[in-house]
């Protein structure tokens, strides 16, 4: 009787200490989800609007919010309002806000173009009208909110608002052959340029770039579909040593009705175009096709000339993602980021292009800037100055003095400014507390705007592991890493470990940040027995110039070294069996995890292989010749460090994986990387994604499948 007591009393206990496991299905479907600002937008007089979504009744609406109290003062429109608009899922203000552009019925097109149907919704008399009765992409309104130019066709159109009027401004545009005002496939995916088309300040004219893709080369692809036959999707990609797109600058004038076509010396790209603060000048970047002279043109539209304010020139290449910090002041003098100095830092020019100052300075990168406080010629910017895995937020002044932390030391911060830069929302989290919100006026702290405290509670019910993180010694360098152990770790046993990297130049995967759903799959197999490391080598991002430089013309070579050596140090701890030594990744890191794999086969035992490039032979122009310069002129760069031509040396076991309908990192080098391993009669696994992109994400349960499929490999190859 006693017994049995005992029983009844402890058996609750233990039911209560009990903690659930992180499931792959409770990842992929939304179970760990954080909450976030849906499509902010800053505005006019110290408010701010967000987009609601309405699952319920399955309409949108914008919703404004004061800064000063963070209270909802009205929705300013609703699809349930507005006739033949069931929803919309993005919107755009004109200069005084009396006017919005709702986006409807949007089809993605690449990584970051879409088209749409648009409607122009007058805030005053509560009504829409139809843009275009076609898909469109990027409309734009003039600064007088009288017109609205966007592309359809490959064409530019101007709309006058009050006539409702059209007019065409280009008329050679053609699929696969010319584009106007739209960027092409490689400068959308490496320049993130997808709109290529300015207005002037005074709307009376618009600068645009016009892509001549008539001699690039095809890439093609099935496209499987529903239907009894395969569709094929072809278009225009400029492979590495291939012919680019001819760019060329174009100005038109509204006036007259005329086009011209500005001369600005030579180059092989156009990177970026913006107006000036003065009507009749805008700012032009060009780059050479090594990527390793850039040159800021000024370009006057009075006489149809060009003169050159700055100059750039590396013995590697010029990071031209970095000069988007490109901004000019009233005086027409301008701030500009680069790494000259070893480290990417902030400077300010004259509107002659002579060096005024450099206004932030150290051993350290600037990582952001998110613009001045006119008023007060305050400067605000993030950067790593805390450590190379925080981001931090601070402002300073225009001349360098006067710098302040307005953020957390440590972490992961981030910020929305308000148009004046009076307010910002900042986000802030770190690896052990997810991502909030809170207000800030003139870089005090006001409030708290929404916290996702409530992941953080939901995840005390579950098995978890915090990361830890460390520095970790090779041979060759010091590198940022961390580690995740079962949450029962036990230093007397010996567990199996998976190395996680991507590796790609100035990228970073060891970062003081909360969760992304690759590590919540991290936790899953944590809870599985098995031990996950991240070592960022050489070449990734945030350690200055030398450090990210070192790969140049050699991509994966030192890559592969640093995860090779760093798995051999890990594996010298004795909790750690080094022959049960995995590693992964996707597109970059497939790339590693496959050279890894190979040219370390008495390291690792396992590895897994997602889109990988197998080939920097079949990778786009802009991204590889940036790294490599061309096949032609490095060809043994390309092929020494391609997996393809070390496929002899697999031992362990390799799954490589890969979407067919990726017009990134093209299948092409999955099928090229088997035909190699076949030739050698090694064994290997695979999985193809029927008309999946690079992201391997479309269709019902796609995720899920995928990295079960991932996982059950391990368990096989690695748990043991």
């Amino acid at each position: 009787m006693r017994k049995i007591l005992f029983t009844l009393l402890v058996l609750p206990s233990i039911l209560i200490a009990q903690k659930k496991e992180i499931t792959l299905s409770e990842i992929w479907k939304g179970g760990f989800r954080e909450q976030y600002l849906e499509a902010y937008r800053p505005m006019n007089n110290n408010y701010y609007s967000l987009l609601d979504y309405n699952y319920s009744n399955k309409s949108t609406s914008i919703d404004i919010y004061s800064y000063e109290t963070l209270e909802k003062t009205k929705t300013l429109v609703s699809s349930r309002e507005l006739e033949n608009i069931a929803y919309f899922d993005d919107y755009s203000f004109n200069k005084d806000e009396t006017q919005v552009l709702l986006s409807t019925k949007s089809q993605q097109i690449y990584r970051r173009s879409s088209k749409a149907v648009f409607y122009l919704y007058d805030i005053k008399l509560k009504k829409a009208v139809l843009i275009d009765a076609a898909p469109i992409q990027e409309p734009t309104f003039s600064k007088d909110s009288k017109k609205i130019a966007y592309v359809k066709n490959n064409d530019i159109y101007i709309k006058d608002i009050a006539s409702n009027s059209t007019q065409q401004i280009t008329y050679d545009g053609k699929y696969n052959h010319t584009i106007n005002g739209i960027a092409d496939w490689v400068y959308e995916e490496e320049l993130s340029l997808v709109k290529a088309f300015i207005w002037s300040k005074d709307s009376q004219k618009i600068a645009f770039l016009k892509f001549d893709e008539s001699e690039v080369p095809f890439y093609s692809m099935d496209i499987v579909g529903n239907d009894l036959y395969p569709n094929q999707q072809t278009f225009k990609y400029p492979k590495a040593g291939e012919k680019n797109a001819v760019v060329s600058l174009h100005t038109y004038d509204l006036s007259s009705k005329t086009t011209k076509k500005v001369a600005i010396g030579d180059y092989e790209y156009i990177a970026d175009l913006r107006w000036t603060e003065k009507n009749e000048t805008f700012a032009v970047i060009t780059l050479n096709r090594h990527q390793n002279h850039l040159k800021l043109h000024l370009v006057n539209t009075e006489n149809n000339s060009s003169s050159i304010l700055l100059e750039e020139q590396n013995n590697t290449y010029v990071d031209i993602v970095e000069t988007n910090n490109l901004t000019f002041l009233e005086d027409n003098s301008f701030l500009y980021s680069s790494e000259k100095s070893g480290f990417n830092h902030l400077y300010h020019y004259a509107a002659n292009g002579t060096l005024k100052k450099q206004i932030t300075k150290g051993d350290w990168e600037v990582t952001k800037f998110y613009g001045i406080h006119k008023k007060s010629n305050t400067l605000y910017y993030q950067s790593v100055e805390t450590g190379s895995t925080n981001k931090s937020i601070y402002q300073i002044s225009l001349k360098g003095k006067n710098k302040k932390l307005i953020s957390a030391a440590t972490g992961t911060s981030d910020a929305d400014f308000s148009k004046d830069k009076s307010f910002c929302i900042l986000n802030h989290s770190d690896a052990t507390t997810p991502t909030s919100y809170t207000l800030y006026k003139k870089g005090k702290k006001v409030k708290e705007v929404l916290n996702n405290n409530v992941v953080l509670a939901k995840l005390e019910d579950y098995t978890y592991s915090e990361k830890e993180f460390f520095q970790l010694e090779t041979k060759d360098a010091t590198l940022n890493s961390w580690i995740l152990k079962p949450a029962d770790f036990d230093p007397n046993k010996q567990y199996p470990l998976l190395m996680v990297q991507y590796s790609g130049p100035g990228s970073q995967e060891v970062h003081n940040s909360w969760n992304s759903y690759n590590d919540y799959w991290y936790q899953n197999l944590a809870q599985k027995g098995y031990i996950i490391a991240c070592v960022d080598g050489r070449g990734t991002g945030f350690k200055g110039s030398a450090f990210k430089r070192v790969t140049y013309k050699e991509l994966g070579k030192y890559e592969t070294i640093d995860q090779i050596e760093a798995a051999k140090v890990l594996g010298k701890r004795s909790y750690i069996d080094a022959d049960r030594i995995g590693i992964w990744g996707w597109s970059f890191g497939g790339f590693m995890a496959s050279n890894c794999l190979l040219k370390g086969n008495d390291v690792f035992s396992t590895a897994i292989a997602v889109a990988p490039v197998t080939s920097w032979r079949y990778y786009d122009s802009i991204y590889t010749e940036r790294y490599m310069q061309t096949p032609q002129e490095n060809p043994a760069g390309y092929d020494e460090n391609s997996p393809l031509f070390h496929a002899e040396k697999l031992k362990g076991n390799y799954l490589i994986i890969h979407g067919t309908g990726d017009d990134n990192v093209h299948v092409q080098n999955t099928y090229q990387m088997v035909n190699a391993l076949i030739e050698e009669n090694k064994p290997f696994e695979q999985a193809i994604y029927p008309d999946r992109t690079h992201g391997i994400y479309r269709g019902k349960n796609t995720r899920l499948h995928l990295f079960t499929k991932m996982t059950d490999f391990l368990d096989k190859n690695l748990k043991k």
